[in-house]
């Protein structure tokens, strides 16, 4: 009996996934552990292996949003009839297809691309790494399967230095001394033409939103309004962290910022408040014993949370290393289910693009989150004088349902005297 393949649940979170291509056609031959497709979940574009042996009779849906479950293709022996095997599953290819059709969304997309780019085959990878580079896929040869184009060869056209430019010796002018010009006439100032507008109006583009977003829409909408919001804010001090980032820099392995003293910070305050630490359960509250610190991270489609274990008993120098794997992957779409689950407590950090201070909407099922702002330098008032000083600000976002007004205050302030008084930190 042929074997009816389904959508698989890719990842915790994931309703529906997204059919990217296939790499293999009806009739070709599969071997377990084969890549078979591409398919985008809620978090990345993840490949796809063949679960079976044989021959792929049939492909029950080309691309486009697939429910969990749903029947996307059938593998089995040659000539085999995949319509007894579809009907044993109790599904229909025709309807299957027609109904995937009929829900996906239509998009009108104003600058499209030409056939030559829609026809190119390039993993996710790669076509990451050719946007970031200015690279036109069309003019390159893959490597991979079927000419599909592959890491390697974008760094193989990357590596190839650009042919020098020619340097054309100009020729010697001679300038010959010129009389004086009578000062010019007064010349009257142009009219102001009216514009006029020769456009339609309607200047836009609809874009499909994708699973990432859906999943973003959908748990962030559950989040903001069904836990009860409150929010914390509080100034700190940066001067002293500021001057043990530059000493500790001077002998660590790696290059710390300000983002590993904070995310340490944390770890050290959430031991003292574990109250903070807690996760909303519905029915019950769930007090946490390890801390694991997600770090929100954006990436082009919208926003992934890779999350720090132990960062408790982690040192400065290793987050550093784990944050910036991590970031890595979420940015190149590799990031593991495992990665990016079992957080308690959450940091977003917009500090390094400029904000000031803002709040952020509690990630599920976490008690708190932490918004943290930029460094400013501003007057301070120190032993009666006014100096310049380095300030932040950050945001505590609590869930009313878990932590109380007070006990959110409690853990603020302990995260501020360690951040004034840095060498608690190393203690």
């Amino acid at each position: 009996m042929a074997e009816v393949i389904t959508m698989p649940r890719m990842s915790d979170t994931m309703v529906e996934g997204n059919i990217v291509a296939w790499h293999k056609k009806e009739g070709d031959s599969v071997e377990v552990g084969e890549l078979l497709a591409e398919i985008e979940t809620d978090k990345a574009t993840m490949d796809f292996d063949s679960p079976a042996d044989g021959v792929l009779l049939h492909i029950a849906i080309k691309n486009g949003a697939v429910p969990i479950d749903a029947v996307i293709a059938v593998i089995g022996n040659a000539g085999e009839d995949w319509k007894v095997a579809m009907e044993s599953k109790g599904g229909n290819s025709t309807a299957t297809v027609a109904s995937v059709e009929a829900t996906a969304p239509m998009v009108t997309v104003a600058n499209s691309t030409t056939d030559a780019e829609a026809r190119v085959k390039a993993s996710p990878l790669a076509k990451s790494i050719a946007k970031e580079a200015g690279i036109d896929l069309t003019n390159i040869k893959g490597s991979g399967d079927h000419g599909r184009i592959v890491k390697k060869d974008l760094e193989a056209v990357i590596s190839t230095p650009a042919p020098a430019p020619v340097v054309v010796q100009a020729p010697a002018v001679v300038v010959a001394p010129v009389a004086p010009k009578p000062a010019p006439e007064k010349i009257a100032e142009p009219s102001v033409v009216p514009f006029t507008f020769t456009g339609t109006g309607n200047n836009y583009e609809d874009v499909a939103v994708s699973q990432m977003r859906k999943t973003i829409a959908r748990r962030l909408g559950e989040s903001k309004f069904s836990a009860p919001h409150f929010y914390l804010t509080i100034e700190i001090d940066m001067d002293k962290a500021t001057k043990l980032r530059k000493q500790l820099n001077e002998v660590a392995p790696v290059k710390l910022s300000f983002n590993d003293l904070v995310i340490k910070a944390v770890s050290v305050s959430l031991k003292q408040h574990p109250a903070i630490n807690s996760s909303w359960m519905g029915d019950y509250i769930r007090a946490n014993k390890d801390i694991n610190i997600g770090v929100a991270v954006a990436v082009e489609d919208g926003l992934l949370v890779p999350v720090i274990r132990y960062a408790d008993i982690k040192t400065l120098s290793q987050i550093n290393t784990e944050v910036k794997e991590l970031a890595a992957k979420a940015k190149n779409k590799k990031l593991q289910p495992q990665e990016m689950t079992g957080n308690t407590f959450t940091i977003s950090n917009l500090g390094m693009f400029g904000i000031d201070e803002f709040t952020a909407i509690i990630n599920p099922p976490d008690a708190c989150i932490l918004a943290i702002g930029s460094i400013a330098e501003k007057p301070v008032v120190k032993n009666g004088n006014i100096v310049i000083g380095q300030c932040m600000k950050v945001t505590l976002s609590c869930d009313h349902r878990v932590v109380d007004g007070a006990k959110g205050a409690a853990f603020l302030q302990t995260f501020k005297q360690i951040l004034e008084d840095p060498i608690r930190l190393l203690v």
